[in-house]
């Protein structure tokens, strides 16, 4: 394995930032650890890079201890949020600098140089200085810089969060792009959950200070290992319900029951939370045939998302239930009926 962290912890006086964190690498994966401000995200960048000695655990790059390691020792390249790039440097004497403090000799220090700035696209921008560089220049100068000492592992953090969405979504392939011509292992941090799906092979979850689920994105989307997951991947709607059947499974939702043919139910959970993407169910009109899993309702809203609309149903006085509806959408006040997709809903117990 490339990169692990074992039992990872780490404190700020009485405050926690990261408890008991384990995870890996392997050699050539780009994993984005992902979670919400304030989750333990930096904290786990600081401690791999070593700007940081955790209270308790261990960092490991290619099966060594690393943990009370120099920064200087560790080959992490680190691309943080904001701009590093040293404004008195060109872009080529910024890419040169961490060659130079290796020792690197001259002449295969100008060809390192030579081929990272051809990787980013940036040759043409050499002797630019980073004043004179657009933000998307300035995160490809740092990944040229960041990659040229040829590290064992990346760090991306936070990235793309100051650019603007158009932006985000090219730099986005540019370093899928990359990723996968280095060959470099490589985390991606981020609070953003569009990003890290559609970049990462593989997701780690943090929340609170702790791992709340690891594994492929679609995975994690369609099977959530906890509620957090459900509620943090994507948009979900978290339904209270009561089980009344097991064989086959049914809930009380709002005093109606909703059939659950082919779904797992917790065992001997009398109370669940039940999360259900909005693309998992669908509308149609209240007179038509009631299939199984489903409930009956009223559109409260509808919104026209350009591709798709957003149908709000009340589906009980404290119950409303998002859906994704494509073609013509019913009306607000319509009686609806809200069919749930098989293996669409996962159920944890309260």
């Amino acid at each position: 394995m490339m990169l692990e962290l074992d039992g990872l912890s780490h404190r700020y006086g009485d405050e926690r930032a990261v408890e008991d964190v384990s995870f890996g690498l392997e050699s050539g994966e780009l994993v984005a650890l992902l979670g919400p401000s304030g989750c333990g995200k930096t904290t786990i960048v600081q401690a791999i890079a070593g700007h940081l000695r955790p209270s308790a655990g261990r960092v490991l790059l290619r099966g060594e201890d690393v943990t009370d390691a120099p920064p200087e020792s560790r080959r992490v390249g680190i691309v943080f949020q904001r701009s590093t790039l040293y404004p008195h440097m060109s872009v080529g004497e910024n890419v040169a600098y961490g060659l130079t403090a290796e020792g690197i000799d001259p002449d295969r220090r100008e060809a390192r140089v030579r081929e990272y700035l051809d990787l980013v696209d940036l040759r043409s921008q050499r002797d630019a200085r980073p004043d004179g560089l657009s933000g998307g220049q300035k995160r490809r100068a740092e990944l040229a810089r960041a990659l040229a000492p040829r590290p064992d592992v990346l760090l991306l953090d936070e990235p793309l969060s100051a650019l603007d969405r158009t932006l985000r979504e090219r730099l986005q392939g540019e370093i899928e792009r990359i990723q996968r011509e280095t060959g470099v292992t490589t985390l991606f941090v981020t609070h953003d959950q569009a990003e890290a799906m559609g970049l990462a092979d593989r997701l780690v979850v943090m929340n609170d200070g702790g791992v709340a689920g690891t594994g492929g994105p679609r995975a994690l989307y369609e099977s959530p290992p906890t509620p957090f997951v459900a509620s943090f991947l994507g948009r979900s709607n978290a339904v209270p319900a009561t089980v009344v059947g097991r064989d086959p499974p049914a809930v009380d939702v709002g005093g109606e029951t909703l059939a659950l043919p082919g779904s797992e139910i917790p065992r001997d959970a009398t109370r669940l939370t039940c999360h259900v993407r909005p693309d998992a169910l669908s509308v149609r009109p209240g007179d038509a045939e009631v299939p199984e899993r489903s409930v009956s309702g009223m559109v409260t809203r509808v919104a026209d998302r350009g591709r798709r609309y957003d149908v709000t149903v009340r589906v009980a006085p404290d119950v409303e239930l998002l859906v994704e509806h494509t073609g013509s959408p019913p009306g607000a006040d319509d009686r609806v009926v809200v069919a749930v997709a098989e293996g669409g809903l996962t159920a944890f117990a309260e």
